[in-house]
């Protein structure tokens, strides 16, 4: 079982001077430690679950380029892109940049988004459901065409676009992994049996994943796809530091369904040495799950 860091909590003692610092050393302890992924949030203000607009929030994009000079080995990617934030193609040339500068290590996370709030509060439309889940999938289709040889027009109902040329194209062949997040078994699901390299479900009891799975599994089918193609993925856990035991069981639990990564969010003021503390003690018994 391998791990990443979700770094999402950007709330500490020593305010906006320390939050540079504390991202790069939190990234560092993390890679060293073994981490294979480290991600951010795609949002504008902090989550009501983290303190709402009030506390700070970076722009996800540039931050994980400012990781991508710091680090030597980990994929970066935000947990999840919300759709209704950027333009497809460019979206495709962020992740593009993000990529050639990274030395090939970039991740494209996709969602339909849902944080009315920072929509309404700074002016970026919020189409209802039905519409994001549209978007979302002629995004899918607008970045796998600008990351193939087809560089010619692409007519979707929300977009139109004269030519997909992307140069240069990302160093990762055929292109950076896709991954889609969210459990919805309709649309959500259906869109990573179709289009995506990985999942990623929120973390639950395994009678629940079990059940995402075989919706996910029937999805394939019906696509023609192997679902063995798809990296299955959670987003949270019980705290693997305070809880060792009962997280480590809740992850041979989830490996018996083929999850195979685990994304952990550091809580409290200090990440770096929750990160420390988790690569020493916890990361060397998780990697002996699977």
């Amino acid at each position: 079982m391998r791990f990443g860091i979700h770094f999402a909590n950007m709330s500490f003692p020593g305010g906006p001077e320390e939050l540079a610092g504390t991202l790069a050393e939190t990234a560092q302890v993390a890679e060293d430690g073994g981490a294979a992924w480290f991600t951010l949030m795609d949002h504008w203000f902090q989550m009501e679950q983290l303190g709402g607009p009030a506390e700070p929030m970076l722009e996800g994009y540039t931050a994980l380029g400012y990781l991508a000079g710091l680090t030597r080995r980990m994929t970066l990617g935000l947990l999840v892109t919300g759709v209704t934030y950027r333009h497809p193609a460019l979206l495709a040339k962020t992740v593009t940049t993000l990529d050639v500068l990274s030395g090939g290590r970039a991740m494209l996370g996709l969602g339909a988004a849902w944080y009315e709030r920072e929509h309404r509060g700074l002016g970026v439309p919020f189409p209802p459901v039905a519409e994001r889940f549209e978007r979302l999938e002629e995004t899918l289709q607008v970045v796998a065409q600008m990351w193939s040889d087809d560089d010619g027009p692409y007519e979707g109902t929300h977009h139109q676009l004269a030519e997909t040329a992307c140069v240069p194209q990302p160093l990762q062949r055929p292109h950076p992994p896709v991954l889609i997040g969210g459990s919805g078994e309709r649309k959500t699901l259906r869109l990573v049996a179709r289009y995506a390299d990985a999942c990623n479900l929120f973390g639950a009891e395994p009678d629940v994943l079990r059940h995402k799975l075989e919706v996910l599994d029937r999805h394939c089918a019906d696509a023609g796809r192997d679902p063995a193609q798809i990296t299955r993925t959670v987003l949270g856990a019980p705290d693997p530091v305070a809880a060792t035991d009962a997280f480590l069981r809740r992850m041979e639990e989830y490996a018996a369904l083929g999850i195979t990564h685990v994304q952990l969010m550091p809580a409290g003021p200090d990440p770096v040495a929750l990160v420390g503390e988790l690569a020493e003690r916890v990361a060397p018994r998780l990697a002996e799950i699977g």
